[in-house]
């Protein structure tokens, strides 16, 4: 190891620990075998790429090329219903791919799928390698399933880590993101890159904030795309955007008058503050759904209707027809069903909260979506972009249906979808750096030394 591989090894920057694969899968577009060479080269990556950018390809053909440099399987972690489209993508593309939800396999050297909830029953001894797909799912630190996560892949040498954009100003998604790969932990990219502020009201109140220290905004940018790729469409690799287009999109809030003001007003103001807001969704829950019924039986194709309570969910599947609701008391494998069901046009209308089936899953058979909105950008993004990906055919339509005190709930998101952009640049103009620039020194000049000397 030469000196400067040395400093780099103790920077935590993304280092060459993979493989050269000796070809690329013939189904992969070439921004995406870029993407997987690039990926095995590293050995453990993250892939932070657009909904319909041909993720679940780029997964397989990573976990083939694994396998076969080891010998050993691969084990391919998802979000719930999303492991089945894993499989049949795996099977379209000519691949072995099993699932299993007990932790059990029979021996068979292929690509093993299972979801989230079930990792814990697997013996990681097994793998080779591990992909999870929406890894957005580990970014809480403090979270169970960041643990399990990171205890799964302490000793697997080959890692992979995919999902969409990162949600806006989400340092610690990032942070985890790094911690599940092995390179910098969650609390030493704190310490290293970030400031602890707190902030004190006159009630004595604090709220801790982290921000860039003075010179560390540009070296956490470069840090970051040592070990990741970030794209929202090919060109920002450099290649050519011809064959992903997106249709047009319409986005729109109904804003509905309540019949009843909160507890103690006289009319219906907007909602200062969380407990307001709570309140306000609660007593406005017949308004809102009957708009959200009205916008449905108007669209004569499939539509998606999300809410957040259960009594909206509820009330949405009693006024609609051809409607079926996901609920979280169901069986994953009825869950499964439904939400296979809705993305194969065998069932017309869905019902489900976001956090059930709002992420992984492909939609471009719908085109129209009625929201409940919240607060959460990354809900918001991930259950538009069900049905708005690469690969739609038609336009689609957003509805946010609210109630006149939810105002500021469509402000915000406005606000954080300002962020992500400012974000996303920020990752690509490191990236393009990092791939076009080398940052040893290189003097092919022999220095000249006086006869005097």
């Amino acid at each position: 190891m030469d000196y400067d591989d040395f400093i780099k090894s103790k920077s935590q920057w993304g280092s060459r620990g993979g493989f050269d694969p000796p070809n690329d899968m013939p189904f992969l577009y070439d921004f995406q075998a870029y993407l997987v060479r690039w990926s095995l080269n590293l050995g453990r990556s993250a892939i932070f790429a657009d909904c319909g950018m041909g993720k679940t390809a780029m997964q397989l053909a990573w976990a083939q090329h694994v396998i076969e440099h080891t010998g050993k399987p691969v084990l391919i972690v998802t979000p719930l219903a999303v492991g089945a489209q894993t499989v049949e993508e795996a099977g379209r593309f000519g691949l072995t791919a099993k699932r299993s939800r007990d932790g059990k396999t029979d021996g068979t050297v292929c690509i093993w799928v299972t979801n989230y909830e079930q990792l814990h029953k697997f013996d990681s001894s097994l793998f080779s390698g591990v992909v999870c797909d929406e890894s957005s799912g580990i970014k809480d630190f403090k979270s169970e399933r960041k643990a399990t996560v990171v205890d799964f892949m302490r000793t697997i040498s080959y890692r992979l880590l995919c999902t969409a954009t990162a949600a806006p100003n989400d340092y610690w998604e990032l942070g985890t993101s790094s911690e599940a790969l092995g390179l910098l932990g969650f609390r030493d990219m704190i310490t290293k890159f970030f400031k602890q502020e707190t902030s004190k009201d006159h009630h004595g109140w604090g709220r801790t904030k982290y921000r860039f220290r003075g010179h560390a905004e540009e070296p956490f940018w470069s840090w970051v795309t040592s070990w990741s790729r970030s794209l929202q469409r090919p060109s920002d690799l450099g290649f050519d955007d011809t064959r992903f287009i997106l249709p047009p999109l319409t986005e729109t809030a109904h804003i509905v008058e309540s019949s009843k003001a909160r507890r103690g007003m006289l009319f219906a103001m907007a909602a200062n503050d969380m407990r307001e807001e709570r309140e306000e969704r609660r007593v406005t829950i017949n308004e809102r759904c009957e708009k959200a019924v009205q916008l449905a039986n108007n669209h004569s194709g499939s539509t998606a209707l999300w809410g957040e309570l259960n009594p909206e969910c509820d009330l949405l599947e009693k006024m609609l027809d051809d409607c079926v609701q996901v609920r979280g008391s169901m069986p994953d494998e009825q869950k499964e069903e439904y939400l296979l069901g809705f993305a194969k046009g065998q069932i017309k209308r869905l019902v489900c909260k976001p956090k059930i089936g709002a992420w992984g899953l492909n939609f471009q058979i719908c085109n129209h979506e009625v929201i409940f909105p919240s607060h959460s950008f990354e809900q918001y993004y991930q259950v538009v972009r069900r049905c708005y990906r690469f690969g739609q055919k038609n336009p689609v339509t957003i509805n946010m249906v609210l109630s006149e005190g939810e105002r500021k709930i469509a402000d915000n998101l406005q606000r954080k979808k300002e962020q992500v952009e400012n974000m996303f640049r920020s990752l690509v103009a490191h990236m393009r750096d990092s791939m076009h620039l080398v940052s040893k020194d290189y003097f092919p000049e022999v220095e000249k030394v006086p006869s005097w000397l």
